[in-house]
């Protein structure tokens, strides 16, 4: 079914629109080259054979021909499937098996990441629906697939003849995410989820076109970067683009222009903060929203509100976009700097239930949050099990996050339940990387948990030998040709066994314990 008010085409359509649309390494692009080049990107994905329901995966950092390739493909009817920067071959293989691409549009290196060479360790046995590479700025890059260069913005204007929409309720973008299992699973969007939470992000924070701006400094991978971009392209907004955050740049972008709006991890903003010394910085910004993912944030919170840096606290996730929900500037400061707050989209409910008997929370009380919103995603993309799972029957999204409503209708987020840990930004599994360790010989089992480290959320691995252990120095060689840099442990300690509960359940592994384990071996050090 076609609903032009909730496809990604129609967030472009704005009259009062701001030019350029997109500044990207100092480079404009108009509105009109923006429509052009998603016009070029559908023709082109057209001719390498993609149509309605096939899959491309995109590997690429923010560029232009990440934005187009997205509303190309929504224009066919096809999916995209978002690929981390910062994948290592065994992620990037998960990804494209479960998603079924039959294209993979890629970097072949972008400064210190290797892409080629990380994709030679994905075997093609593995991924056996992928059919060919196009590859952003080279020819061949692999021996095992067939490359192309991705040159759609040198072909002529396509015939007036290609699809224009698509069904706005099939899926259109997958994002990765990560619970308890063992590799990330592939959160499903629509047009309509994405076009529809852009509006009410673009509505609520009174975005206008001529008056604000956003430095999107986060991966469009993910869904706090795709968010903020979808969002300021419904307004109408100029979005000034980091190809990959660096703070020095950052830090310039936002005092060379009227920037207005950022968002991103406290850790960015403590790294952009920490180039300076200047008692007021960016006079132009409203709101500069964060994730707090870091001990440490409250403090950073109060040193950037110093020196005239407004942070807000937000909350989101995969399954129901980031941006979901932001304080207000009428806060009470303490309140303001707190995840949570108000809903973007009026039509969203919040509710919390208690984990331990079952029922809803009265305000004040902590239990697990539950989202019932436009933003909701479909499910979890060739993965039914899972997304029963996560849905109420009455259609809440079961967050797996633990917080509390306040009496003023806002809530608070307050920490992530179950086993999954934050790292770099991302949530992440420990049976990812449990998994890779237990594939190294020598290694029976293993546990990771996540520790403070010198005020940053790292890992730490206990394995149990089968043999004589590989040195950590081995074990860490291993991990870091096949996961993400942030995935790494910190630390990896031999033991004879795990500490262990039995319950009426089985025998669970004492998590807790094995923390408090990592914590006293690293103060021992």
């Amino acid at each position: 079914m076609q609903a032009d008010g909730f496809s990604l085409y129609s967030l472009i359509g704005l009259e009062t629109a701001a030019d350029p649309a997109f500044v990207l390494d100092g480079t404009p692009v108009s509105r009109a080259e923006f429509s052009l080049k998603i016009d070029q990107t559908a023709a082109w994905l057209a001719a390498q054979g993609i149509g309605k329901g096939d899959v491309v995966a995109v590997w690429l950092v923010n560029r232009i021909e990440w934005v187009a390739l997205l509303f190309a493909a929504a224009r066919l009817g096809a999916v995209i499937a978002a690929v981390n920067t910062r994948y290592r071959s065994a992620e990037v293989a998960h990804l494209l098996k479960v998603s079924g691409a039959r294209l993979m549009v890629m970097e072949a290196a972008f400064r210190a990441i290797d892409f080629a060479a990380i994709l030679a360790d994905v075997s093609r046995a593995d991924v056996p629906a992928l059919q060919r590479l196009a590859v952003v700025g080279a020819d061949a890059i692999s021996a095992q697939w067939p490359c192309v260069r991705f040159d759609a913005f040198d072909k002529a204007c396509p015939p007036a003849s290609l699809p224009h929409g698509g069904d706005v309720d099939l899926p259109v973008l997958l994002y990765t995410t990560s619970g308890t299992t063992k590799g990330p699973k592939l959160v499903a969007h629509s047009q309509r989820t994405l076009a529809t939470h852009a509006a009410s992000v673009a509505g609520a924070l009174q975005l206008s076109p001529q008056r604000h701006s956003l430095l999107a400094m986060l991966p469009f991978c993910g869904t706090f970067g795709m968010t903020s971009l979808l969002a300021f392209i419904a307004a109408g907004a100029t979005l000034h683009v980091l190809d990959a955050f660096e703070a020095e740049p950052a830090l310039k972008m936002l005092s060379a222009h009227r920037i207005t709006h950022v968002f991103g991890s406290d850790e960015m903003f403590r790294r952009i903060l920490a180039l300076t010394d200047a008692p007021r910085l960016f006079p132009h910004a409203e709101i500069c929203g964060f994730a707090a993912f870091q001990p440490g944030w409250r403090e950073l919170a109060a040193d950037a509100e110093a020196r005239g840096v407004p942070l807000f606290g937000l909350y989101g996730s995969s399954e129901v976009q980031a941006l979901f929900s932001i304080s207000r500037a009428s806060d009470a400061f303490a309140d303001r700097i707190e995840g949570g707050g108000w809903s973007m989209s009026p039509e969203a409910k919040v509710r919390v239930r208690d984990t331990e008997t079952g029922e809803l929370a009265a305000a004040g009380a902590s239990g697990e949050i539950e989202i019932s919103a436009p933003s909701r995603f479909l499910g979890y993309f060739n993965n039914p099990e899972a997304t029963r799972d996560a849905i109420t029957p009455d259609g809440f999204f079961r967050t797996g996050d633990i917080g509390h409503l306040r009496g003023d209708g806002s809530f608070v987020y307050e920490t992530r339940a179950g086993d999954a840990m934050r790292l770099g930004g991302f949530l992440v599994a420990p049976g990812e990387i449990e998994d890779e360790l237990k594939s190294c010989p020598g290694i029976a089992d293993a546990q990771v948990v996540a520790v403070d480290l010198k005020g940053q959320a790292r890992c730490v691995a206990f394995v149990i030998s089968a043999a004589a252990p590989p040195p950590q120095d081995a074990l860490t060689a291993h991990l870091r040709e096949r996961l993400a840099g942030y995935k790494i442990p910190a630390r990896i300690y031999v033991v004879d066994a795990f500490p262990v509960t039995d319950s009426a359940n089985g025998v669970k592994i004492q998590r807790a314990r094995l923390r408090a384990m990592a914590m006293e071996r690293i103060a021992a050090e």
